[in-house]
């Protein structure tokens, strides 16, 4: 049993926020406290099973087997450990790096010695960025140093076992695989603990219906934020799309949610409009406004949404444009349907009217259209559950994962 008075009480106030708290903003008083009951491991090529004096072994200690292979359709263990403890620290790197290929390596995470992962996601996408894309950057969550490794740091907790995995489901065998997963053995793991989660799909929603982040999932638990990637359709031109709102539904909501922002930029801290930036707790690593690509991110580190019966997690479809250009988007056959006028000294819900005007109508109101439109969506979703499997769907198959990568 954990006996620390420090460790309980982080145990207490919940894993990620103090946990994230360390990581990030070390106090010179925490270096020096000594926790009981605790044994520091690692796992990687070198000492897979992170045994007791069991690493180094080949080669005489010299640098022996610094790098493990993936076949085309096969996998490799980075951990699989019995007993109780946290994972602190998960480093990787691959050597072919191409958005295929991220895309077609499968991370997948179980806990408790479950057959269903807790986390199912394309390589790239969970650490961070959408498209299986690489940049340079450093969030709270996820670094990737010099766009050529994957770093995390989230806390992953678990009583009896825990096991990462990745699947390599291209027809390419992966040449190099480096990785250490970083984690400690306790002698007991607290009756009160979350398990993390992460959860990666895409989808391009019908007209007027909203992409979900997050589905419907039920239990007590912290959503922690997302990664998500929109591929904005050229039929729109050059019309800003992210005037949606996220939206989030908690314990019993149905028709309406609970939390409501008030537009995709300011969801991730910036406004009117999103170019890149890369700060801790949110930030857009690709803006590409010529190919008409963004990922982008949010991490809820120091203000978790908690749920105690359900959450879900939606982010509407909808642009917006100067009327003139609205006009002419819908008249070449773009899908879009008409909702609000930000109009000079006015405010249009076309919505709310009993017989709102026609975007073809000689006398619409001009100003800013916002408009219902359909774009191809991706995001990762991060939260911590109450139980080690959840009632997700399965990830898509590799072609769904790989249409229209470069």
């Amino acid at each position: 049993m954990i006996k620390n008075k420090y460790i309980k009480s982080t145990l207490k106030l919940g894993f990620l926020p103090v946990f994230i708290f360390i990581f990030s903003h070390i106090r010179a008083q925490d270096l020096y406290i000594m926790p009981s009951g605790i044994e520091t491991r690692w796992t990687s090529p070198e000492n897979p099973k992170a045994g007791k004096g069991a690493g180094a072994i080949e080669n005489g200690g010299a640098k022996g087997h610094a790098f493990d292979t993936i076949p085309a359709h096969g996998s490799i263990d980075l951990l699989h450990t019995e007993g109780a403890g946290i994972i602190k620290r998960i480093k990787l790197t691959v050597d072919d790096r191409s958005p295929g290929m991220l895309r077609c390596l499968r991370l997948a995470m179980y806990w408790d010695g479950a057959s269903k992962p807790a986390v199912s996601a394309p390589l790239g996408d969970f650490f961070g960025v959408a498209f299986g894309e690489t940049a340079s950057y450093e969030t709270a969550l996820f670094s990737d140093p010099e766009g050529r490794s994957f770093v995390c740091t989230l806390p992953m907790p678990y009583k009896t076992g825990a096991r990462i995995v990745i699947f390599n489901d291209s027809d390419k065998d992966l040449g190099h695989i480096f990785y250490d997963v970083e984690f400690e053995k306790w002698k007991e793991a607290p009756k009160d603990i979350l398990y993390f989660h992460a959860y990666w799909h895409r989808n391009i929603p019908d007209l007027g219906k909203d992409f979900r982040i997050l589905p419907e999932i039920h239990g007590k638990g912290k959503f922690i934020g997302t990664n998500v990637g929109v591929q904005a359709d050229s039929i729109y031109g050059s019309h800003w799309w992210g005037e949606g709102e996220v939206k989030i539904y908690l314990d019993g909501d149905t028709t309406n949610p609970t939390l409501v922002g008030t537009g995709v930029e300011d969801y991730i801290g910036t406004a009117w409009g999103m170019d890149e930036f890369n700060h801790l707790y949110e930030g857009c690593l690709i803006a590409d406004k010529e190919q008409r690509r963004w990922a982008f991110y949010r991490y809820h580190v120091h203000d978790p949404i908690y749920f105690h019966q359900e959450i879900q997690v939606d982010i509407q479809q909808i642009g917006g444009g100067p009327l003139k250009e609205v006009r002419a988007t819908y008249q070449r056959g773009a899908p879009l349907i008409p909702i609000s006028i930000d109009a000079p000294g006015h405010f249009y819900k076309l919505k709310e009217m009993k017989n709102p005007p026609k975007l073809t109508d000689k006398d619409f109101p001009k100003g800013w259209v916002n408009y219902f439109r359909q774009d191809d969506w991706c995001a990762t979703a991060y939260f911590y559950l109450d139980r080690p499997v959840d009632d997700l769907p399965a990830i898509a198959s590799v072609k769904e994962r790989i249409r229209g990568l470069k």
